[in-house]
């Protein structure tokens, strides 16, 4: 099921610096897809190290799927609290919490426990986050509820952030009212949520003077209307489907993307639009040429294509986020650029089998495709976007 125009989609980004001397942040970002909404939390576990990132990890785990589940924040925080081990050093047991839930509606649910204050961005300009205090369970939370709208913009940190250049640079360290200021200016750029995170994350670090005194957290959420892509990836196993899946892949709303040569002459011929290669000014002998088709956003190659978009997708999955910037004319690049700015994407797969294989009752070339689709599929949504896929 496709979102509707109206709803708003919330971009993730974040970005994070270990404490020097620790292998492990003590911050840790947990993002929850939700059929009605996004759950966004970070957790700073007490001090810093393997202890600190078992506590923010256990917070923000439990806290996600109980929210995910219906729970009330009495419960969440009630369960947090006698689940976590108590350090025996210190003889606490917690770590701070912000958790902010976005619905497609454009309704915003904000919980906030002793982490620094979010900074909320209308349009690029610094707004107040108007909220109710209550006690539960010896904890004084912070609540809020609003509505938001296209390029609003949540910006939640660690206080890491607040610290930097502490006893250095800055004796107090960034204050609260200089990283607003900041952040002010640079999201009058209106710039993506992992940009605005990285350019916190990283001015801290300078101001640590590339030794962090702390782990150093930043979340950014930024609001932005649906940007669907829908990828047609081989033909139906019963070629009499083949009008009816091309015409479903075509007529869901966004940006269309072809992956094989076989899928790209069927679209052709029930289109009726001619298909017309395009001769690369520089050959790469791993990346076949791509091709063009009016009203299609991007023609490319099949299996080649898609195995080494995967080998990028992991890649960027192990550092955290797609660049923003990515570089190339050719099929894989353009393929990854449209993915980066997607809000949803969704994969409409073919099984036939090729007739060009030797032995056509050994579908191997199916397998390794599907093979290769399952795995995208997951680097996709470990990269936070939602993603499914549909045989056919």
């Amino acid at each position: 099921m496709f979102m509707e125009k109206t709803r708003l989609f919330a971009e993730v980004g974040y970005a994070s610096l270990i404490k020097k001397g620790e292998e492990l942040c003590g911050d840790k970002v947990n993002i929850v897809p939700c059929e009605d909404s996004t759950i966004v939390i970070l957790a700073d576990g007490l001090g810093s190290g393997v202890k600190a990132n078992i506590l923010a990890t256990l917070t923000s785990k439990i806290a996600g799927e109980m929210l995910k589940n219906g729970a009330l924040i009495e419960e969440v925080v009630q369960t947090v609290a006698e689940t976590l081990p108590v350090c025996k050093v210190r003889g606490l047991a917690y770590s701070t919490f912000t958790i902010l839930q976005a619905y497609h509606d454009g309704t915003v649910y904000l919980v906030e426990y002793d982490n620094p204050p979010t900074f909320h961005f209308k349009n690029g300009k610094l707004v107040p986050i108007e909220h109710s205090e209550r006690m539960i369970n010896g904890r004084l939370i912070k609540e809020s509820r609003f509505l938001v709208d296209r390029q609003d913009a949540f910006l939640f940190v660690s206080d890491g952030v607040i610290h930097a250049g502490v006893g250095g640079i800055l004796n107090l360290g960034w204050q609260w009212d200089n990283v607003a200021e900041a952040m002010e200016r640079f999201m009058r750029r209106d710039p993506s949520a992992e940009a605005a995170s990285r350019y916190l994350t990283e001015t801290c670090e300078h101001l640590y003077c590339m030794e962090p005194g702390d782990d150093t957290t930043a979340v950014c959420v930024k609001f932005r209307y649906p940007s669907p892509v829908s990828l047609l990836i081989g033909p139906p196993e019963d070629s009499a489907r083949d009008e009816q899946v091309v015409r479903l892949w075509h007529e869901a709303p966004g940006k269309k993307i072809i992956c094989g040569g076989t899928s790209a002459n069927i679209v052709s011929r029930i289109l009726g639009r001619p298909l017309r290669v395009e001769l690369p000014t520089h050959l790469d002998a791993e990346i076949p040429p791509i091709a063009q088709m009016e009203g299609i956003d991007l023609v490319t190659e099949g299996v080649l294509t898609l195995r080494k978009a995967l080998f990028q997708l992991k890649e960027y999955a192990e550092q955290g986020g797609i660049p923003r910037e990515i570089a190339g004319s050719d099929g894989v690049s353009r393929l990854l650029r449209i993915l980066k700015d997607a809000t949803e994407i969704h994969f409409h797969v073919g099984t036939a089998i090729n007739p060009a294989h030797q032995n056509p009752h050994f579908p191997a070339d199916l397998n390794i495709k599907l093979r290769i689709i399952d795995e995208i599929v997951e680097a996709l949504r470990k990269l936070g976007y939602p993603t499914d896929r549909t045989l056919y």
